[in-house]
């Protein structure tokens, strides 16, 4: 049996959307139990969550004393869920908080295949979901606890739904009430997570249609007499709350102190130029990237076909944003990212020409080269000897990837090379998150100060010494997190005060000299139990942590940690 008589076969009914999502569990998986918990933006939402937990307040987002007055809540609530049912936020166990992310990029993968269904048959929809599902931005989105694969899910769902209605304006495939309601539980899931994000991705790829094509009835089949009536239900109650509670505080901040300025410059050095995201393409689209040519290509001479249009009017002006708005990150245009897989799954159909066949096996072992030469720089700067092994089958799984889908696409067998190199790029993704990073000491201080507190039994949680733990010189949102909402952050006197209480302190080198001082000027002996050594990868500066006790509650000897 022939690889299209496997695929027609494997992607009939809800097969092609449930394998697709499938995939996107077996790429995000690894990483959720085994990546220590990241710095900063899942930090900082993950201690959010867990103080909602805490406090019973699930209206007014906080981080430790400071409102948090950034993006809405729809995602604290996921993840409140999550841990309620799997966990408890004295667990502090960070996989739970990741599960929601794992759920977005699943429903993006299976509304994907779901909505290129109706515009590309049953196949190509589940290769196109297939190829989301294993790219390299989604699968590591799918292991961190943020909005952005929520997001992709949300949006992917909202814009498949919207897919189906304009086919079926264009002699496709009928659209029911079922079709309607999803787009709607779509846009409002995707605003109640990331405000105007999702929204704006489907109101400009409508309005570029309804230009394109100079007509626009099928917008009125989008359930207008209902629709906005159920997203008010799903948005308004929260947005309602929360201007009560903070007497519109929430909306200033968020729109004046976070939107605002990353439209007009590039907020937290987080500015480049146009151009950016494209550049990233090839690398964050991996393995898929081997066929961004021939979906370019492909998207100018089948720019009549419905779903080719439809693709590339979600794509473009929603990417266009992306670029020339000042404020960059990786991730942003990871909403547009199933518009790119149904293009490239579209080109697939038929063997691309020359160009696209030697330019996409270019960038296809260019990409894999990259991130397997990336694996060994890492294995160079943070590693030890043993994590060669590790490096050495997630460099070869990559590097693999990027080989066999060009050789294979070289070949003339377009969709067997997309199959090839998203299957090796799915094990090579998780030798890398699950295998190689998590032992690169270095860049986990958090982590091992947690573990060096932990076994001299002074964490506040272990209910033995007094909290909360003082920290001088080191204020990352994973520490925070990882000690407790308690946790105080400030200089060296305060470090020397905690000890005076008999509490913990962990004081950074350069804070070292005033924390001897301030000890020496009450009397006090502290107990150094601990050392840890790495960098702080989130401003690139080298670390020396070290952990104290008051002299009677010290309970372990003194370590040192040089991971």
């Amino acid at each position: 049996m022939s690889l299209e008589d496997h695929l027609d076969r494997v992607s009939r009914g809800w097969r092609g959307p449930l394998l697709a999502a499938f995939v996107a569990l077996l790429a995000g998986l690894p990483g959720v139990f085994t990546v220590p918990t990241l710095d900063r933006d899942e930090a900082r939402f993950a201690q959010a969550t867990a103080q909602m937990l805490e406090s019973g307040d699930f209206v007014v987002i906080r981080y430790q004393d400071q409102p948090r007055f950034k993006k809405p809540v729809g995602i604290h609530w996921l993840q409140a869920a999550s841990v309620s049912l799997l966990s408890e936020p004295e667990a502090r166990a960070i996989w739970a908080y990741r599960i929601p992310s794992l759920l977005g990029a699943m429903l993006a993968a299976a509304a994907c295949a779901w909505g290129a269904r109706a515009v590309f048959g049953p196949a190509t929809g589940l290769i196109a979901g297939g190829l989301l599902a294993s790219t390299f931005l989604l699968s590591t989105e799918a292991f961190i606890a943020k909005t952005d694969a929520v997001l992709a899910g949300t949006t992917t769902l909202a814009m498949a739904a919207m897919a189906h209605i304009y086919a079926a304006a264009r002699d496709g495939p009928p659209a029911g009430r079922l079709t309607r309601l999803l787009f709607w539980l779509g846009l409002s899931g995707a605003t109640l997570v990331k405000g105007p994000v999702g929204p704006m991705v489907v109101v400009l790829a409508a309005l570029t249609l309804w230009a394109w094509d100079r007509r626009g009835g099928w917008l009125k089949k989008l359930g207008w007499g209902w629709g906005p009536i159920l997203f008010a239900a799903i948005v308004g109650p929260w947005a309602w709350a929360v201007t009560v509670a903070t007497d519109g505080g929430f909306w200033t901040a968020a729109i004046a102190g976070d939107l605002a300025p990353k439209l007009v410059g590039g907020q937290e050095t987080h500015g480049a130029p146009p151009g950016y995201h494209a550049l990233l393409a090839p690398l964050l689209f991996f393995p898929a990237s081997l066929l961004l040519p021939a979906a370019l290509i492909g998207a100018w001479r089948g720019r009549r076909e419905t779903g080719v249009r439809f693709a590339v009017a979600w794509l473009v002006p929603a990417w266009l944003v992306f670029e020339l708005t000042p404020t960059k990150l990786a991730h942003y245009p990871l909403p547009t990212y199933a518009a790119l897989a149904w293009l490239a799954a579209a080109a697939a159909r038929q063997e691309p020409g020359p160009i696209a066949r030697w330019s996409g096996a270019a960038i296809s072992a260019f990409a894999g080269f990259a991130l397997a030469a990336g694996t060994f720089y890492l294995l160079s700067q943070y590693g030890g000897g043993g994590d060669v092994t590790a490096a050495a089958m997630t460099g070869a799984l990559m590097l693999g990837a990027g080989v066999a889908g060009a050789y294979m696409l070289l070949r003339r067998s377009a969709r067997g090379a997309a199959v090839a190199a998203c299957a090796l790029g799915v094990l090579g993704h998780a030798s890398l998150v699950s295998v190689f990073a998590p032992g690169l000491g270095p860049l986990w201080l958090s982590e091992h100060v947690e573990a060096a507190l932990a076994k001299a039994r002074l964490l506040p949680r272990q209910g033995i010494a007094p909290g909360p733990v003082a920290v001088a010189g080191y204020a990352e949102p994973s520490l925070v997190f990882a000690l407790g909402t308690t946790t105080e952050l400030d200089d060296a006197q305060q470090a020397a005060e905690a000890v005076a209480e008999h509490r913990p302190a962990v004081v950074e080198a350069r804070q070292q000299a005033a924390f001897d001082a301030a000890v020496a000027a009450r009397k006090l002996s502290p107990r150094l139990v601990g050392v840890v050594h790495g960098l702080d990868y989130s401003n690139g500066d080298e670390m020396s942590l070290n952990v104290y006790a008051a002299d009677q509650d010290a309970a372990a000897p003194s370590q040192e940690t040089r991971p």
